[in-house]
């Protein structure tokens, strides 16, 4: 079995989001209420994240982004993004719990990490939020990982919308690739198959838009045969999932009709990829016993493939 940090604060809460809003604090209180009446919660390294500082934010964020974020007001950040008075707060422990993780994987603490966080990450680009993200969690992993010598870091993206701001962070390097898989057409309109990298970065990212109804098959096909090969080719030392379970049958917000087998099929394909330290960090999911499922099928297979 392996040892398995999960990281959440109670400051995750405190992200207020308006009634009609789909990523609600209840996402949180109901999944650790669900892992803390199943067998699994006595088996994780259980963490609270510290805070990010404002230099690690940087690391992926402009210096004017991250100005005008701790000037603004209560309100949407844009359509899709609120921010409330400890939304801050609540974001910068939410890549914390990311640094964190990487941090006791280094030192060898763990094997391994689920980060359960909100806001999530995925499409905050350098200098903006957008798509209920605030920072992007992942990226700024990614680039801490690098600063610890993970020097080549593997991204693996399954929630159901593109994520463009950690393509963006990326696309332009050979010792970061992103992957994603995500709903064609969707939310936010990137992630086309033709887009591979810019310059020296050409050939390391690799997008697979997938059309409505495409399931557990086409999931399970693209998981277990092309992305253990991007893998093996790349080498990376570690890798950094943006889990998103938006892809769930189950989900408002998406149509893909991945079933909770194809959820373990999708993170089984993963975890048995390589023997690298992995990190998964909590996107989307809006169906609250869709997500609480996915959730512990993913802590399964972390545990024990």
């Amino acid at each position: 079995m392996k040892r398995v940090g999960f990281y959440y604060h109670p400051i995750f809460l405190e992200h207020k989001t308006p009634l009609w809003h789909p990523e609600t604090s209840a996402r949180l209180t109901h999944l650790i209420d669900a892992l803390k009446r199943s067998n699994l919660w006595v088996q994780l390294v259980k963490r609270e994240p510290k805070m990010a500082t404002f230099q690690q934010i940087a690391l992926v964020h402009t210096s004017d982004y991250i100005e005008a974020i701790k000037k603004s007001p209560a309100g949407h950040l844009d359509a899709d993004t609120y921010f409330s008075e400890r939304s801050l707060e609540a974001a910068l422990y939410a890549a914390g719990a990311v640094i964190d993780s990487i941090d006791k994987i280094k030192e060898g603490d763990i094997d391994r990490a689920f980060c359960a966080v909100r806001p999530p990450g995925h499409h905050a680009e350098r200098n903006r939020a957008m798509g209920f993200c605030i920072f992007n969690n992942v990226a700024i992993g990614a680039r801490y990982a690098q600063s610890l010598g993970y020097e080549r870091v593997f991204i693996i993206d399954f929630d159901v919308h593109h994520g463009n701001g950690t393509q963006h962070a990326f696309e332009q390097e050979d010792q970061v690739f992103y992957f994603s898989t995500h709903q064609h057409p969707h939310y936010p309109g990137t992630g086309a198959s033709e887009e591979r990298g810019i310059g020296k970065g050409e050939g390391y990212t690799y997008n697979i838009p997938v059309d409505p109804g495409a399931g557990d098959k086409t999931y399970t096909k693209i998981y277990s045969e092309i992305v253990p090969s991007l893998i093996a080719d790349f080498k990376p030392q570690i890798i950094l999932v943006s889990a998103g379970y938006d892809l769930h049958k189950h989900d408002p917000l998406s149509a893909t009709r991945v079933s909770n087998d194809g959820i373990r099929q999708i993170v089984r394909a993963i975890v048995t990829s390589s023997a690298k330290p992995l990190v998964f960090v909590l996107e989307g999911g809006y169906n609250i016993p869709a997500l609480e499922d996915s959730v512990k099928i993913t802590l399964e297979e972390l545990l024990y493939s």
